[in-house]
């Protein structure tokens, strides 16, 4: 699922946990993700759209209109895709805070010793390691825990017709949330699936791994072979496609996602370092000659690096230098503060699992 440049791929990092703050009860005491305005059938714009996608996909044009048409206009939804205010600090500490706790650890360590068969085969025959696995699905929805409630018709549809025209993106997001609920029509009409039945995130992301149609039309996996794809309830499921995913998307087996490193003061180019972003573009020589010092085994890595750099308020910021693999994870979500929680995550998920079971041997 390769989402447009604009928007992380599975999307929004964290979706779930703003399904929580959008869902409280409105002026008028119903949860604000239940509370619409008018459907859009009466919508010339969304009618012609639902015509288009019947002739794209050779659908019945009768079906595509009535499945629309019975989408309502969910105003919280707009409201959550604005961006934040200016001049908030980027704090790493209080993210990881967000996503690094007992709850999540402990459901983790649940989830990796109900599924340690299935996860022990995705990392043999995708090569995406368990943790990283266990990491992401923590992250989205803390292992199904936090899925969402809206009506994903809703949401696409939303924001497919009425994305915020103040949004400095309005345009091109516009354009991808039609291309989303595109895939979405088509996926419901190929799978017998009532299009008014599938719930998840405010942006339309879906099940345990809060997937976006696209994302589940092309990385889907039936997992267990039961012939049908399952990603809000089958666990054999979720855990095939999120490492089809990330193989999809150039995962290297064996490689780290990133390594420690220390910023030379006397010489250390901050700036070209940060040029590329999250891109992997220096070679081990070029990195330390800019001043960022590696020790140990990142001094044999083959690959390009990127200095990541994760701020902290008002505290100095924590570097890491990312592989391939790091920039890998940012295509779930492009952050790398996500993709620092996943990893993390998965990593307090393993030495949990590990302690658990020296002992109860």
């Amino acid at each position: 699922m390769r989402p447009a440049a604009f928007l992380p791929a599975l999307l929004l990092a964290s979706a779930c946990s703003l399904v929580a703050c959008a869902s409280h009860a409105g002026p008028r005491g119903k949860p604000e993700s239940q509370r619409s305005d008018a459907a859009y059938a009466l919508r010339p714009d969304a009618m012609e759209f639902a015509d288009d996608v019947a002739a794209r996909h050779d659908l019945d044009p009768a079906w595509v209109r009535k499945a629309l048409g019975q989408a309502r206009n969910l105003p919280v939804v707009s409201r959550l895709m604005q961006p934040a205010p200016p001049g908030q600090p980027k704090n790493w500490n209080a993210y990881r805070s967000r996503f690094i706790d007992a709850t999540r650890i402990a459901a983790g360590v649940r989830f990796w010793q109900e599924n340690r068969g299935t996860l022990a085969r995705a990392e043999q025959e995708f090569g995406v390691p368990a943790e990283i696995i266990v990491g992401i699905v923590g992250v989205e929805t803390i292992y199904g825990q936090q899925m969402g409630d809206f009506r994903i018709i809703d949401a696409l549809a939303t924001l497919a017709f009425d994305f915020p025209a103040s949004h400095p993106r309005a345009a091109e997001r516009t354009q991808y949330f039609r291309n989303e609920l595109d895939q979405f029509l088509a996926w419901c009409q190929e799978k017998h699936v009532n299009p008014l039945r599938p719930r998840g995130s405010y942006a339309g992301a879906w099940g345990m791994p809060q997937f976006m149609p696209s994302s589940l039309a092309r990385w889907g996996v039936d997992y267990d072979d039961d012939k049908h794809i399952d990603l809000a309830r089958d666990a054999d499921d979720v855990i095939g496609s999120v490492a089809n995913y990330f193989k999809g998307y150039g995962w290297i087996p064996g490689m780290p996602a990133y390594y420690p490193v220390r910023l030379d003061p006397a010489r250390t180019d901050l700036d070209a370092l940060l040029a590329p972003d999250i891109l992997p573009t220096f070679s081990v020589a070029r990195f330390q000659e800019l001043g960022a010092v590696l020790d140990g085994p990142a001094l044999e890595h083959k690959g390009p690096l990127a200095l990541i750099e994760l701020q902290n308020g008002g505290d100095p910021p924590t570097y890491v230098a990312g592989t391939e693999n790091f920039y890998v994870i940012t295509r779930y979500n492009w952050s790398s503060y996500y993709a620092m929680a996943v990893i993390e995550l998965g990593r307090e998920v393993k030495e949990a699992l590990g302690a658990t079971s020296a002992r109860n041997p």
